[in-house]
């Protein structure tokens, strides 16, 4: 699986540009990632905070990942503006059958595809060896850009996930 998406990000956002990702709990299909991308697109060309508009990007990754990312260096973004993406998402939710908000839900690279798994089977996981120290983990809690290009695909030992490897590695 070709997990290089760094060329994707545009290059004249500065690194602290704000970032907010959105995970699928399914692969969208190849028709609802291209109408996602017409409501990504359409929605960047007119987004906007108090009148101003915001240095926006909206894609999806992986065929899975909704990612917005605003540049503040130009118009910061306000609570009404990022209210306004959180609407669309809501929408792509409604529209496709689809959970973006469960947190609960984490997202591996498993045999060269992106699998599903509930953070309550996390150590069912690890203890019978699913989830390795060097398994790749979706970190969808990063903040920026910069953020985004360093620490989004981790292995789950350089993850928040690491703990759970070393309770289990000390039984």
């Amino acid at each position: 699986m070709n997990l290089s998406y760094h060329h994707l990000l545009p290059t004249d956002f500065h690194d602290d540009a704000r970032v907010w990702i959105y995970q699928s709990d399914r692969l969208f299909t190849m028709s609802e990632a291209l109408n996602i991308e017409d409501l990504l697109e359409g929605f960047v060309k007119g987004w906007q905070s108090h009148g101003d508009p915001v240095k926006g990007f909206a894609t999806l990754f992986f065929g899975q990942f909704i990612v917005f990312m605003a540049d503040e260096t130009a118009t910061g973004v306000s609570g009404c503006s990022t209210d306004s993406s959180v609407r669309l998402v809501k929408q792509i939710e409604q529209r496709f059958k689809v959970n973006l908000f469960n947190r609960q839900l984490l997202a591996f690279v498993e045999k060269e595809k992106i699998q599903m798994l509930p953070l309550s089977q996390i150590d069912y996981a690890i203890k019978n060896g699913f989830i390795a120290p060097h398994t790749l983990y979706f970190n969808n809690t990063v903040l920026t850009k910069k953020d985004m290009i360093d620490n989004w695909i981790v292995p789950v030992s350089q993850s928040w996930l690491k703990t759970r490897l070393a309770v289990h590695s000390a039984e």
